[in-house]
């Protein structure tokens, strides 16, 4: 495995950026698969399934797609995923991702998804479960893209709701351990710091399963010291405001804790004001593992390529180096196996050299 970017990366012309940012491999480790749910499938699975929604056409609901904040996207999302009622719906949903995906030349991705959004709905968790593995299996045979799964509690539910979501898991987490590997965190970050899931964290971690939880986006650094602390978590998601605090980031460079990054998403949900006020290249001064995702990119205006491209427009200082560095920093990053990342970063390497 190499230890530098290939040596060529500074004689890279500045107009060829955009295609080597659309073209190199990546992984993708920020993703909510419901996320993903576009405004021409939402109508097409209610059409489906039989379900009424609250707007009359693919226009009128995208025109909706304007947030405050985290909690005013939250209540559009959690309506959009009404529509998935059957395990061919997780499974459509999931291979409209990995198409787009593939045509991003993302080579791994790493799938979030909520169980509890679709199970307080009467919604088998096996449908869930079982939509997506199938995808992920077809994904593989059709795209070449490997894929995993991380199950994510809601933290606005108790912990005694995500607890019962875990026994439910269980057996399928038993069953598909190779591919169903871990745990998360998502929903509304403000009022519900991590230590509010010490106990299944703790839980899970017993279980042998990898854990992450989203903190540092609209809750403060003191978010991201629990979630390390207390939760004893290997990745956070987001984490852009762990800056404010100097002690953690030097924490955060010294362990290389990985900080899986959405730009467009924090400007959608207002982190940041414009993709031009962003801190990704802050991020990477500072020395941070960071890498770029597309979050919810429905919802946020991209996908993984539309974010790598217009932030390099809008922060100019940063260049092929940097875009290496995303890169490899994602499969570094990843929960794949060390032959698995070895051979992505051969092929990153490779894709630099002959660019």
């Amino acid at each position: 495995m190499s230890l530098t970017p290939p040596a060529r990366l500074d004689a890279i012309p500045i107009d060829r950026l955009p295609t080597l940012l659309r073209q190199m491999p990546k992984a993708e480790l920020h993703l909510h698969i419901e996320g993903s749910l576009e405004p021409e499938l939402i109508f097409a699975l209610a059409a489906r399934n039989g379900v009424t929604l609250a707007y009359d056409s693919v226009e009128s609901l995208r025109a909706a797609y304007a947030f405050g904040d985290l909690q005013s996207f939250l209540d559009l999302y959690y309506a959009g995923a009404s529509v998935l009622l059957h395990e061919a719906d997780f499974f459509d949903m999931a291979m409209a991702y990995f198409r787009r995906a593939a045509a991003d030349h993302v080579v791994h991705a790493e799938l979030f998804f909520d169980p509890q959004t679709h199970t307080e709905r009467g919604v088998p968790i096996d449908a869930v479960i079982n939509g997506l593995l199938r995808a992920c299996e077809a994904a593989e045979a059709e795209f070449g893209i490997t894929s995993l799964l991380i199950l994510c509690f809601l933290r606005h539910l108790s912990e005694d709701a995500a607890f019962d979501t875990l026994a439910q898991a269980l057996p399928s987490i038993e069953k598909h351990r190779a591919r169903l590997v871990g745990i998360g965190l998502d929903s509304s970050e403000r009022g519900h710091p991590p230590e509010k899931f010490a106990r299944v964290y703790a839980r899970c971690h017993e279980l042998g399963l990898r854990l992450v939880a989203h903190a540092g986006e609209e809750g403060p650094p003191a978010y991201i010291w629990s979630a390390l602390d207390v939760l004893k978590v290997e990745r956070i998601d987001h984490g852009v405001r762990c800056v404010e605090d100097p002690s953690l980031v030097a924490r955060l460079a010294a362990e290389r804790v990985p900080l899986t990054v959405c730009p467009l998403s924090n400007v959608k949900l207002r982190v940041f004001d414009t993709l031009a006020q962003h801190n990704l290249a802050r991020l990477l001064e500072l020395g941070l593992c960071v890498t770029v995702n597309s979050d919810d990119p429905a919802y946020f205006g991209g996908y993984i390529n539309q974010n790598f491209v217009e932030t390099f427009e809008a922060l100019p200082s940063l260049t092929s180096a940097h875009a290496y560095t995303l890169a490899r920093n994602s499969f570094e990053a990843s929960f794949a196996t060390s032959s698995q990342k070895a051979q992505w970063i051969e092929s990153l390497d490779s894709h630099f050299l002959n660019i």
